[in-house]
């Protein structure tokens, strides 16, 4: 069930009509309403070299009998091939991959580079009850130093890396500013498992006041 296709005139809803209510959508041609499960979206974000691929396997582990745990990378390549607007086709893409996920009853932990200004304007927002964000954070020269130990193949050259630590610095100066805001969790000297607790006690803590309508 595509969730911007309606099931009986199969029209595409643009945006989505949230109007019918928490556990509805409805169709913009022809007026039907149908079940629809809105659930919040847990992203994990941050730089490159702050340990993102590394915690979502290890996030997986942990929740896979809870929520879904993606990985963003998995369809990074084809994002590149459309870079337009900040590359929004792979952004709402993802979305609405989530979005059919959730309907299993299992939130999605979302693991990628996506900040709030990414997500927040484009209309499959309205697919989720709320969409919640962490970035991992690590010492620039830290970061610089993981990223130049990285596989010729992935191209990490100084120009690259400069332009990463510049991310890294946005990302510390806003992160209380932004729409939602982010919560930020360091990983220069913490261990990956430690981390990845520390990660699975944020989704945990926010799905339980979700559960509880708090």
């Amino acid at each position: 069930m595509h969730p911007l296709i309606c099931s009986r005139c199969g029209e595409w809803n643009e945006v989505p009509d949230t109007g019918a209510g928490a556990s509805a959508l409805r169709c913009h041609a022809c007026g039907q309403e149908r079940p629809y499960r809105r659930l919040p979206l847990y992203c994990v974000s941050g730089p490159s070299g702050t340990g993102k691929s590394t915690i979502a396997g290890l996030l997986l582990e942990r929740l896979r009998d809870r929520f879904v745990v993606l990985e963003q990378d998995l369809l990074w390549v084809g994002g590149l091939r459309d870079p337009a607007d900040h590359h929004r086709l792979f952004r709402s893409t993802w979305l609405r991959t989530a979005a059919m996920v959730q309907q299993s009853g299992r939130p999605v932990v979302l693991c990628g580079t996506v900040m709030p200004p990414e997500l927040e304007p484009l209309p499959e927002r309205a697919l989720f009850a709320r969409i919640h964000y962490l970035s991992l954070m690590c010492d620039p020269d830290v970061l610089a130093d993981r990223l130049r130990a990285r596989p010729a193949w992935r191209a990490w050259d100084e120009e690259r890396i400069a332009e990463n630590r510049e991310f890294v610095e946005w990302i510390a100066a806003e992160a209380d500013r932004l729409t939602p805001p982010l919560t930020l969790v360091d990983t220069t000297r913490v261990a990956p498992e430690d981390t990845a607790e520390a990660v699975c006690a944020w989704v945990e803590e926010l799905h339980a006041r979700f559960a509880s309508g708090a």
